[in-house]
Parts: C-alpha cells; structure tokens; sequence
C-alpha cells in the first residue's frame, strides 16, 4: 500500500515537472513574438523614407520645369542641372536605404514569426523577399547597402572639387574599393549558388536511393 503511495506521488510529481516545462518552454517559444515590434518599426521606417523620397521626386520634377526657360542663363542653367543630378543620386540613395529596411522587416517576420505564404507563391518577390536563413538576410542586406555606398560615393564625387592631385588619387582609390568590393561580392554569390546546386544534387540522388 505504502508502495503504491509512493508511485503515486512520484507520478504526480512528474507531471507537476513536465507542466512546468511545458510552460517554460512555451513562454520561451512565444517570446520571439517581441520581433514584431522590430519588424513594424522597420516597415513603418521604410514607409516613411518611401514618402520622403517621392516628395523629392516631386520637388524635383517641379525646379526641372524651369530648365528650358529662355531667359535662363548658361551658368543657372549648368548650376540646375549639376543641383538636379545631385538631388536624383539623393533619391535613389533614400529608395534603397527605404528597400533595406523593407527586406530587413519582412526577413525577421519570416525568420521568427512565420512564413509569408503569399511570397513563397509568388514568382515575382521569391528572388529577394524569402527569407531562408540569417546568412540569407545578412546577404540581401549587404548587397543593398553596397549599392547604398556606390551611390553615396558617385553622389560624393559629383560634388568633389579637386584642389589637389592627390584628390583624384583619393577618388581613384575609392572606385578601385568599391569595384574590388563587388568583384568579391559577385564571385561569393557564385560560390553559394554552387554550393546550392551541389546540396540539391546530392539530396535527390539520396532521394533516389
């Protein structure tokens, strides 16, 4: 009798312990939820940059009217001309410092959250808006942001007065970086692409066994 007691409450004892985990282990679980709150703030950061970006556009459509005014002189009309290119690398550097954030909010959803089934579907977004992996997102990330630095670099140059000659030394070494840079980011993309098609290979050859 003593002994069945004693089965008894460990039993109880166990549950009691498993219920506990459970729980823990739920709450862990549950708690990657907090992500949203990341992945809103960078799409409504991005919706922001968005916004900001097509007013310039529209500002910048507006001064371009004036462009071919008769009573316009050589040196206003070369000034709006280097101001209008200047504003339109300015642009295009706020798109896609707007489409990073957009890549990044949509990469967390997927990564912690869930699955955007309406991207896997799609032909159209599964290029750049599936997210795999980590290593997947940094790797979107990182050739957006180059492209960022390109334009930031090309909008710098515009604007550079050469005073010296080792200014241009300073400008060739930049684009030798920057193309250096891509070279890189072009023969890793070549290498993980590789490595897919290997991984692939070998699994439907394992599939065949």
């Amino acid at each position: 009798m003593r002994a069945a007691e004693v089965l008894s409450n460990r039993i109880d004892w166990e549950r009691v312990v498993k219920f506990i985990e459970s729980l823990l282990e739920g709450s862990l679980w549950n708690s990657r939820f907090v992500i949203f709150l990341a992945v809103l703030g960078s799409l409504f950061a991005s919706f922001a940059i968005f916004y900001m970006a097509t007013v310039d556009v529209v500002m910048l459509v507006q001064h371009t009217f004036h462009y071919a005014d008769a009573s316009m002189t050589d040196e206003a009309r070369k000034a709006l001309h280097d101001s209008t290119v200047s504003h339109i690398v300015e642009v295009v550097d706020g798109y896609l410092l707007a489409v990073v954030l957009l890549i990044f909010s949509l990469g967390l959803y997927e990564l912690f959250i869930s699955d955007i089934d309406q991207a896997h579907g799609s032909k159209a977004s599964s290029k750049i808006l599936v997210i795999n992996s980590l290593d997947d997102l940094k790797s979107r990330l990182a050739k957006v942001i180059l492209m960022i630095m390109i334009v930031t670099l090309f909008e710098e140059a515009i604007n550079m007065h050469v005073s010296q000659p080792i200014d241009l030394i300073y400008m060739g070494g930049s684009i030798a970086l920057i193309a250096l840079a891509l070279y890189w980011s072009h023969a890793a993309e070549g290498k993980h692409g590789e490595d897919g098609h290997e991984s692939a290979d070998e699994h439907d050859e394992g599939a065949e066994h």
